[in-house]
């Protein structure tokens, strides 16, 4: 594969995990990357056990992959995002001279922008692009990672763009730790509403009990709920409340509106009843020290 094919691949690789993107979300399936980059007639690899994938037709690795952390395991790299904002990528066991690992420093001397597929649980993954490799330490086995997107694809030209680098990176943070924070939610409610017991993917949101700005407001399963779009808003509305006891209140001047069949059985229908769906584990439920504080913060807005 010429430089020229190279270049393409990566773009059309873009491309394709844009449309993975609005298709599944924030974490999209090992199944759907396994299928692989559509180029030429063809499919390229972009996903692997192995971690790296470096597919022969090209001229250096097209992806890195971060696995998902496991309870008590961890992961079998430790890889990290720095405070500067850099990912310090392990080298795949076999040292420095390994192929996939000379690769990467190719990718880092021809500044070739990659994917990196960051594991949010078994089988889900949230793919960051572009990413280029900006350093590399062979006695630590180690490369340095920018996160934020100096490589940039535009109208088929891969150009680099240094300005912003740094809110560039605020913003790969905080769509990592929303995505990992949505998927255990979703995982611990089994994929469901726990007001209403909605069951469809798409239109369910990790809800934070105490909000991120809250100083309270931790990214852990216990100050989390998987909520629909409709309870999810009016929760964050201060429309309805939950109690410690896991009990959905409805604010008085909604109760008494009449407005069609979405509101009396959309929110109306909920007051006064448990919530439907509780995590099984009880670590990962409602913390009552969340619940009660987010429960007067209701009762004051009513």
């Amino acid at each position: 594969m010429t430089a020229e094919d190279d270049r393409l691949v990566r773009l059309a690789a873009f491309t394709w995990l844009g449309d993975l993107a609005r298709r599944h979300g924030e974490a999209v399936p090992w199944s759907a990357l396994a299928e692989g980059v559509p180029f030429r007639g063809g499919r390229v690899q972009i996903i692997s056990q192995r971690g790296i994938v470096f597919p022969r037709q090209m001229a250096a690795p097209l992806s890195i992959m971060t696995t998902a952390e496991r309870s008590g395991v961890g992961r079998p790299y430790d890889d990290e995002v720095g405070p500067d904002g850099l990912l310090r990528y392990h080298y795949q066991r076999g040292g420095p001279r390994l192929r996939v690992n000379e690769g990467l420093r190719l990718a880092m001397a021809e500044r070739l922008p990659l994917v990196w597929l960051f594991g949010l649980a078994r089988g889900s993954y949230h793919p960051v692009w572009p990413v280029q490799v900006v350093g590399d330490d062979p006695a630590a086995g180690v490369v340095t990672v920018d996160m934020a997107g100096t490589a940039v694809a535009a109208g088929g030209v891969l150009a680099v763009q240094e300005p912003g680098r740094m809110y560039a990176v605020g913003e790969v943070r905080r769509r990592l730790h929303q995505a990992r924070f949505r998927q255990r939610v979703l995982t611990a409610y089994r994929s469901a509403c726990a007001i209403c017991n909605l069951r469809h993917g798409e239109l369910l949101d990790a809800a934070h009990i105490l909000p991120d700005g809250h100083p309270k407001g931790l990214p852990v399963v216990r100050n989390g709920m998987s909520l629909c779009k409709i309870h999810h808003a009016a929760f964050d509305q201060m429309l309805l409340g939950i109690r410690p006891d896991y009990v959905v209140e409805v604010r008085r001047s909604l109760l008494d509106e009449e407005d069609g069949p979405m509101l009396r059985h959309g929110l109306q229908a909920c007051h006064g009843n448990a919530l439907r769906v509780v995590p099984r584990r009880a670590d990962d439920r409602p913390g009552a020290e969340f619940l009660e504080e987010r429960f007067e913060l209701f009762r004051a807005a009513g």
